[in-house]
């Protein structure tokens, strides 16, 4: 959220919660950004503001504007960043005197009170008052009623309202809703508009510290990454998978274009959503991200093969009961998902077939700036859009003695996240991945012992039956793999007594002499 003084803008973060695997929400203290970062904005009468600020400025010369997507539309009705109303000649916020006995409550609530309005009664109430105008053509109110009424599919018009009325009533002689309103200030709904037209800065794609290898073997990779927890870029594992060379846009709408995949809430005919993510422009595109793609379209399955690096897979042994583990992942430049941890205390695998995606992993004892889990690990509040986490919270990690592992995976690339890693990913380009979570014998015992939870019906996912997933798992792991658990064990435990027998000097490590540790 935007307040200016003088030559800065503050940015707030806007709240949002949610439960479960991809959580976004989030409070922030304000930051402080110079005026340059809004300089391109198309806005006339952020075009007035800039004027106002000319001469000198103080700012960190190293900083990069902020600019706006060759492609961005404006929809905002006028609204401008609380900030100019400082700097206005006018004394008169719109957004306070049409909004009545409103007008005490934050931008954020009075959403929340209009979104239990229906379509009918928004747009009723969009005439009573410029402010409540601009309120109730707010995207996300008739985002979120399009996802409520059109489970079963709908076919985007350009805009969610416009979307909205041509599936409740196409006959409807639908009115641009394009007006400007003058004087409205407003830190909430400006950040809305500007996360969805602000282009990735370059310093948030330079950094990508993650180890990568080509062509090491199974051995090497368990013992390298797998059993320390840390994360890897592999290249050349794709070579022989035909969806490499056949999957894109064309290839797949006429291989499955009428077959419906999830989207989010709603279940979308593939060829619909492509229609949606070549149109939409907003923060927080729907992500194409389905569990039963290989169920729904055996074709697609068989077109990719697990890398032999992650072939051990334990949850298998229950069959068709197991858990959700592998989703098809298609999305638009900008979609992606917040923070989060991989369900059920699970690692996984990421391979890109078309496009790019930037990564941002925290190890497990390192909650992300921005981010705030609950004590139970049920709830998650992080920023409300990706590119808000950016703006707000990536430079702190600069400072951070704990930097986070950063990378840009490309096409034909897989990433490994190890287990209770916090991962945030962006698509920077149209693309298509595939995506596994897997149980091998190096995080068994971490597995059954998340789904042990006492709060495992919140915690547990992927499955109806979260309360006897553990139980069930645990009898199938013992009759599949007679003694397994008890050698895991006994193996755990030899390592933490030999941890608790280390002298101390054996892990001081002479910072001089390289790899040269002292032992007495």
């Amino acid at each position: 959220m935007f307040a200016a003084t003088k030559n800065f803008f503050f940015i707030k973060s806007r709240k949002r919660r949610r439960r479960n695997k991809f959580l976004k929400a989030s409070l922030k203290k304000p930051k402080l950004l110079p005026k340059k970062h809004f300089s391109s904005l198309r806005e006339p009468e952020l075009d007035d503001t800039i004027h106002q600020f000319q001469g000198g400025e103080d700012y960190d010369d190293n900083e990069v504007a902020f600019s706006l997507k060759a492609t961005s539309v404006s929809r905002s009705h006028g609204v401008q960043p609380l900030g100019n109303f400082y700097l206005s000649t006018s004394s008169h916020n719109s957004r306070n005197s049409g909004l009545g006995n409103l007008q005490p409550l934050t931008d954020e609530l009075v959403l929340e009170i209009l979104g239990l309005l229906d379509g009918i009664h928004l747009g009723v109430l969009s005439n009573v008052s410029k402010a409540f105008y601009v309120f109730c053509n707010h995207e996300s109110l008739w985002r979120n009623l399009v996802l409520e009424n059109c489970k079963g599919g709908f076919l985007y018009n350009g805009t969610w309202r416009s979307t909205y009325i041509h599936a409740i009533k196409p006959s409807f002689q639908l009115l641009d809703s394009g007006l400007k309103v003058r004087d409205f200030y407003s830190d909430y709904l400006f950040q809305s508009w500007l996360c969805a037209n602000l282009e990735m800065k370059p310093e948030w794609l330079e950094r990508d510290n993650i180890v990568r290898r080509k062509g090491i073997s199974v051995e090497e990779f368990v013992e390298k990454f797998e059993e320390p927890n840390k994360p890897v870029l592999l290249e050349g594992c794709l070579d022989d998978w035909n969806a490499l060379e056949k999957w894109d846009k064309n290839y797949l709408i006429k291989l499955c274009g009428d077959v419906q995949f999830s989207a989010g809430p709603v279940e979308m005919k593939l060829q619909d959503y492509y229609h949606y993510s070549d149109l939409c422009k907003e923060e927080r595109p729907l992500y194409l991200f389905d569990p039963k793609f290989a169920e729904k379209v055996p074709q697609l399955g068989i077109d990719y093969d697990v890398p032999m690096y992650f072939k051990e897979d334990l949850f298998s042994v229950l069959g068709p009961d197991r858990p959700d583990y592998r989703w098809i992942i298609i999305g638009p430049a900008g979609s992606g998902s917040s923070f989060h941890i991989d369900p059920n205390s699970t690692s996984a695998w990421n391979a890109v077939i078309k496009g790019s995606k930037k990564w941002v992993l925290f190890p497990p004892d390192v909650v992300p700036p921005g981010v705030h889990p609950s004590p139970d690990g049920a709830d998650v509040a992080c920023p409300v859009s990706i590119i808000e986490w950016f703006m707000n919270f990536y430079s702190e990690t600069r400072s951070w003695k704990k930097k986070p592992i950063e990378c840009v995976c490309k096409a034909g690339e897989v990433i490994f996240v190890p287990n209770g890693w916090w991962h945030l990913v962006i698509n920077l380009e149209d693309s298509i991945a595939i995506t596994q979570n897997f149980v091998s014998r190096r995080n068994l015992l971490n597995v059954l012992g998340f789904l042990k939870k006492p709060n495992a019906c919140e915690v547990v996912s992927g499955t109806r039956d979260r309360v006897n997933l553990h139980d069930n798992f645990k009898k199938a792991i013992e009759a599949s793999f007679p003694g397994t658990l008890d050698e895991l064990v006994l193996k755990a435990e030899e390592k933490k007594i030999q941890q608790k027998k280390l002298p101390f000097w054996e892990s001081v490590a002479d910072t001089n002499a390289g790899a040269f540790k002292f032992s007495f």
